[in-house]
């Protein structure tokens, strides 16, 4: 039927390359140099592992090198740079290649020899093949599928808890190479250092794969095998993959969410007693471990040796974060989990987190306050009998604990050989801890919660950090009533009227120094007046006097006892007496 040489080489060769491979039953067969009656195999490469044999119906690729028995090559696919596909047993290549290539593995190296009557017979091809010539063919199996075939995935690690699987709508960011299936690379996420990431389940992927990834654990590495009419069919996909290739994916499962979720809280230890919560407004500070859902880790406030402090609710921080830190209470626990969306979105930020990435944050709250907050004052101790208690202007001695939120001692009285003494309302100490220790009595406990405001602010101070609220264990050991910010001497009533008459002990007209300090000394004994505590009773009289001692004639006499008017002022200097 074949009327000139062009048509008849075309069949030739067209049969030629239509060789598909099947694997057969693996026996050594050395070929006979007699006439040969069906076909001889050699299996001179098997590999050890072999899922899959080639049978009748299998579709196969694979490469092959065409020789007579002399050695001399009449037709080779790897100089054309492209295998053979085709299906077996159909009848669609020469018989004997149909049954050599049965039996086949993937990676497989076999010689068939096919007699004559099995290939071109008596009359050959053209003037490539001379008529009864014995064919042999060395052929390696590249690929081998059926329309049968389904997505094949198979697990090869998985971690113990697994709370949630991939579904379709998801959003995934994966790490995978990608073989043939004869072990060639094609292509690997590892080699770009970036994730492949994607939604699930709605065309963006190969069939296949979209059907592969389904039901995959964060963590979890599986492989998938996708057969062609899942993959890239006959077109292939440039140079990378050839037609009717059969895809096999190494797949580690790095990250997944769901454009429609919201944060996710796991409390995991509150404290006992939680007397208020975090709301919007309030300024925190925190400690945290920042990793991936892979647990790998990008970021942690323990290593910086610093909590993180911002307000809340104010959008200081990203979205998911202000809204997962309401709500907590001092010393809680609680793991958040982020969805992209509500965290650095499809960009991420800087080489730290990548796009669409779901954080995970484990948070410790070290404290809270809000910038309004008062002094909290808890008495824990009172004696029964409290008839005087501290105010502005007292002398007092205290004893003292000073703490962080978290129980973290900063420091106390307990580490000096005396207790501290200062002056109320003189502004010897934070604000927060003068107006804790008033109205206190002499044995009184109470514990004073300071916010940092009232405390050491922003800056901190040395050994106490920035914004700290601080925790105060008090006790008031002595109270010495005071006097007024300026003054050294204050009455307790009314003062003697006339006074120069009570102060001239001795009727002479005019008070010395002596005279003047045992009148002082009198009143501070009858409780009618009362000296600045802490000083030198002494210096302090002697100041007294030369503040009446106009003249400094070292006497007082009457006419000295007056309210003396500044030149240039409106206002009277008070004189204490």
């Amino acid at each position: 039927s074949f009327s000139d040489s062009a048509r008849w080489n075309r069949f030739i060769m067209e049969s030629i390359f239509a060789l598909i491979f099947l694997c057969v039953t693996g026996t050594h067969v050395n070929c006979s140099p007699g006439p040969l009656e069906d076909v001889v195999i050699d299996r001179y490469d098997i590999p050890r592992v072999c899922p899959r044999e080639v049978q009748t119906g299998d579709f196969v690729r694979y490469h092959y090198n065409g020789t007579f028995t002399d050695g001399k090559k009449f037709d080779s696919s790897h100089e054309r740079g492209a295998p053979f596909s085709g299906q077996v047993g159909l009848g669609r290549l020469i018989t004997g290649l149909d049954r050599g290539v049965q039996g086949m593995c993937v990676n497989e190296r076999r010689k068939v020899t096919v007699p004559p009557h099995l290939a071109y017979g008596s009359i050959g091809a053209g003037d490539v093949i001379p008529a009864d010539t014995v064919l042999v063919f060395d052929v390696v199996l590249l690929d081998i599928w059926n329309t049968e075939d389904k997505v094949q995935t198979r697990t090869l690690s998985k971690p113990e808890s697994c709370k949630r699987l991939v579904e379709a709508t998801d959003f995934i960011r994966y790490h995978y190479n990608g073989t043939l299936l004869n072990d060639v690379p094609f292509d690997s996420s590892h080699s770009r250092n970036g994730t492949y990431d994607t939604y699930v389940g709605m065309g963006y992927l190969i069939k296949g794969m979209d059907e592969g990834l389904i039901g995959m654990c964060v963590g979890e590495t599986r492989t998938i095998i996708i057969p062609p009419f899942l993959a890239y069919e006959e077109k292939g996909y440039g140079t990378v993959i050839p037609s009717q290739a059969t895809l096999v994916f190494e797949v580690l499962m790095i990250d997944l969410f769901n454009p429609k979720d919201d944060i996710a809280v796991v409390v995991k230890e509150v404290p006992k007693t939680c007397t208020r919560k975090t709301v919007v407004g309030d300024y925190i500070r925190y400690h945290y471990n920042g990793t991936f859902q892979d647990g790998s880790g990008f970021d942690t406030s323990y290593q910086r040796n610093s909590t993180y402090n911002t307000y809340i609710g104010m959008g200081y921080v990203i979205q998911g974060m202000d809204k997962a830190l309401q709500g907590l209470c001092i010393g809680e626990k609680r793991r958040v989990i982020l969805p992209p969306h509500m965290a650095y979105g499809e960009k991420g930020t800087g080489d730290i987190i990548p796009g669409s990435a779901v954080l995970v944050f484990d948070i410790h709250v070290i404290d809270f306050h809000n910038p309004k907050d008062l002094i909290e004052i808890k008495v824990t101790s009172k004696p029964e009998k409290c008839n005087l208690t501290s105010e502005v202007d007292d002398l007092i001695q205290y004893r003292y604990n000073c703490s962080l939120m978290d129980g973290t001692l900063l420091y106390s009285s307990d580490h000096y050989e005396k207790a501290p003494i200062t002056t109320l309302g003189a502004n010897k100490v934070i604000e927060g801890l003068d107006e804790g220790l008033r109205g206190m009595c002499v044995g009184e406990k109470r514990v004073v919660i300071v916010p940092p405001h009232l405390g050491h602010g922003e800056n901190g101070a040395k050994g106490v950090p920035s914004s700290a609220v601080l925790h105060f264990e008090l006790e008031l050991l002595d109270l010495q009533k005071g006097v007024p910010d300026g003054y050294m001497f204050v009455w307790l009533g009314d003062s003697p009227d006339p006074l120069f008459p009570a102060m001239d002990l001795n009727k002479d007209l005019s008070v010395p120094l002596e005279e003047f300090t045992a009148f002082i000394n009198i009143q501070v004994a009858e409780g009618t007046g009362r000296l600045r505590p802490g000083m030198d009773a002494g210096g302090i009289i002697k100041d007294m006097f030369n503040n009446q001692d106009r003249n400094r004639d070292g006497k007082i006499v009457a006419e000295e006892l007056k309210l003396k008017v500044e030149e240039d002022s409106d206002k009277a200097r008070h004189e204490e007496l």
